[in-house]
């Protein structure tokens, strides 16, 4: 009958707009199971992180010498591996996660791939087994980005820069349990220009990968809980000290990175040419500093840790974290920056608070944090948010706003481009790019 036909053809038609098998429908799958895989991804690899630094330390003390010889071998072992395996693998993760935006469907067959994500997992825990001064947030931004995109896929959903933006940004609200930091990220850096229809899908990500992180980690704060504040008059004569100091000394730290891979300098050009030789001399720097101080291992998050709660380090400590952390990070090994920078303002911080003895100790530290953190990244609203979110430090959003402000400004003075960005650009696979590994 004619009515009934109609009635059943319409019905089809709904379901194909608005049933189960609906875009829509394929979409919002692909956002709950990519986020709740990156929820899970990011506590297993921190977990596996934790145990691998730790194992480290009982090494280091068991055989203190032993690393002068590990150390600079297995950096080459695993730049050798990297490069033979996957070399979109080295490195942070961050630049490869926003080369693959500007390129969503090829981005899948080698920045984000599964054996990509594998390698980087793989061997940033062999770095932390070396004592390289790495993180483990860069490469979980790259590792949930992949998780996300492959979501998408298997939901036959069309990939888009979105896709990848939400997962990176699902990956730093697990990898610190900052949600806001996660959204913050995605705006400030992820995303080249932040698109309105994306917000729900970032935001969508964050909050169910923290989710998920929150329900088996629980509610934890990551640098512990600062209650201490800092008035105006403090606050005016502190928050510019710390930010052009820390932006200064975080713009360095960008400015070798950019370079040590633009530079057309014989020595540093031989250097290019021979990246497992010098992965092994770039691990015996970071065994030779690790072995004189004691405190230039792993990510410093036990150091930054202990600082900030008043614990005093030497003086130096802030240069030769610095010197470790640079020293890994251009080695090409795979591993972040994030968790190594925030250990090395903690450094400038106890410098700082030598400066303003009367002043809050604590409080005066994380100004240090979020002002060289803010010189390297150059993201001074998601510096204050990660910082504000890992301390539960929200009395202190106005000093630390002002002083990554003014971190942001002083930066400029000496790396005009910022760092991930500037990285990106070695990952790009469109025409007119050609990619490094």
């Amino acid at each position: 009958m004619p009515g009934t036909s109609l009635s059943l053809r319409h019905l089809r038609i709904l379901l194909r707009r608005h049933g189960p098998e609906a875009l829509i429908w394929r979409r919002r799958i692909a956002i709950l199971g990519g986020a709740v895989l990156t929820g899970l991804a990011a506590l297993l690899f921190a977990r596996l992180a934790d145990e691998a630094s730790e194992m480290f330390v009982g090494l280091a003390r068991r055989w203190p010498a032993a690393h002068l010889l590990l150390t600079p071998l297995g950096f080459a072992a695993i730049v050798w591996t990297t490069r033979k395996l996957a070399p979109a693998a080295s490195g942070s993760g961050i630049p490869q996660v926003m080369a693959a935006s500007r390129d969503p469907e090829h981005g899948l067959n080698r920045l984000v791939s599964a054996r990509t994500a594998i390698v980087k997992l793989v061997m940033t825990v062999a770095g932390l087994l070396l004592g390289a001064s790495v993180g483990r947030e860069g490469p979980t931004v790259q590792i949930s980005a992949t998780i996300m995109a492959y979501a998408h896929r298997l939901m036959s959903v069309p990939l888009r820069a979105s896709v990848y933006i939400a997962g990176g940004a699902a990956g730093v609200a697990a990898a610190f349990n900052t949600p806001l930091a996660g959204v913050a990220f995605a705006i400030e850096e992820l995303a080249a220009a932040y698109e309105q229809r994306m917000a729900l899908l970032v935001m969508a990500a964050v909050l169910i990968a923290g989710m998920v992180s929150l329900g088996l980690a629980g509610d934890y704060v990551y640098f512990g809980v600062m209650r201490q504040t800092l008035n105006v008059h403090e606050a005016l004569v502190a928050a510019p000290v710390a930010g052009v100091i820390g932006g200064l000394a975080g713009a360095c730290f960008s400015r070798f990175m950019l370079g040590m891979g633009r530079s057309t300098r014989t020595p540093i050009r031989w250097m290019r040419e021979r990246p497992v030789r010098f992965a092994a001399g770039c691990g015996l720097v970071v065994a030779l500093l690790g072995a004189a101080t004691g405190l230039t291992w792993g990510t410093g998050y036990q150091t930054a840790h202990a600082v900030i709660a008043g614990s005093d380090v030497p003086i130096w400590f802030g240069a030769a974290k610095f010197a470790a952390t640079l020293a890994t990070a251009v080695s090409g090994i795979p591993g972040g920056i994030f968790a190594p920078s925030l250990s090395v303002g903690a450094g400038i911080g106890d410098v700082l608070r030598s400066m303003f003895p009367a002043y809050p100790a604590g409080a005066i530290v994380l100004l240090g944090m979020v002002a060289y953190f803010t010189g390297v990244v150059r993201a001074p609203l998601t510096a204050v948010i990660i910082i504000s979110e890992t301390t539960a430090s929200r009395g202190l959003m106005m000093p630390l706003l002002a002083t990554a402000l003014i971190a942001d400004f002083a930066a400029q003075l000496i790396s005009k481009e910022r760092l991930y960005h500037g990285l990106s650009r070695r990952f790009e696979t469109g025409p007119g790019h050609k990619a490094h590994p």
